[in-house]
């Protein structure tokens, strides 16, 4: 068996008051910035994310990676038409030079963000971890 983790964190974990609407929220923005998910009657997971329904509900800042800054366009429409609440369109910010992001609120108020950094190199894809079944 293998997991794909990031590079710094195990896992996230929301909890939702709403689940079947926040799982529409994130299959359509995951969808769009090519994460795969599963998604189980009691949980939604991608990656590092486990969302599952609980009170109260989490309030966090989140950021996913996008490939390029349609793909941020993308994730800001998705979401949108997900239900998602719009918290700052997609554009430049001054947090660095290229730092391209959308920002939404989804269904628990939590601000959901896709940035895109510019041209760069990522030094890994993700980090694999292997065992035995």
């Amino acid at each position: 068996m293998q997991l794909h983790r990031g590079r710094m964190i195990d896992h996230i974990q929301l909890r939702a008051r709403d689940l079947d609407a926040t799982k529409r929220f994130y299959k359509a923005v995951l969808e769009v910035i090519g994460v795969d998910y599963d998604d189980q009657p009691d949980h939604l997971s991608a990656d590092e994310l486990w969302i599952d329904a609980g009170e109260p509900a989490t309030h966090i800042h989140l950021a996913f990676q996008a490939k390029d800054r349609e793909m941020v366009q993308r994730f800001y429409d998705a979401g949108l038409a997900a239900g998602g609440r719009d918290n700052g369109g997609p554009g430049e910010r001054e947090y660095h030079p290229d730092y391209y992001a959308a920002f939404l609120l989804d269904p628990d108020g939590n601000n959901i963000e896709a940035v895109f950094h510019g041209p760069h190199e990522r030094s890994a894809d993700s980090v694999v971890l292997t065992w035995d079944e």
